[in-house]
Formats: C-alpha cells, sequence, structure tokens
C-alpha cells in the first residue's frame, strides 16, 4: 500500500510540473487596490 501512495505521489508531483492546474484565485485580486484607497481619500492624498 505504500509502494503504490509513492507512485500516486510521483505521479502527481511529474503531472503538476508538465500541466499544472490553473487556480483563479491566485491570479484575480479581491477587494479595491492601492490605487482606489487613494482615489476615495481625496485631494490630499494625492500631493
Amino acid at each position: 500500500m505504500g509502494l503504490v501512495k509513492l507512485l500516486i505521489g510521483c505521479a502527481k508531483a511529474i503531472r503538476n510540473v508538465f500541466a499544472p492546474r490553473y487556480h483563479p484565485e491566485r491570479h484575480y485580486m479581491r477587494g479595491p487596490g492601492p490605487a482606489s484607497a487613494r482615489r476615495d481619500d481625496g485631494p490630499s492624498a494625492r500631493a
């Protein structure tokens, strides 16, 4: 049983090297960024 788990783990590692899975949460920003914070603070924050 240990050998099977080892082989499956190796196969998954090799697959991730050649065809990594796409995780959109790693690529998209959540919430407003610093530009919107500067914009919302008013003209004093721009100086």
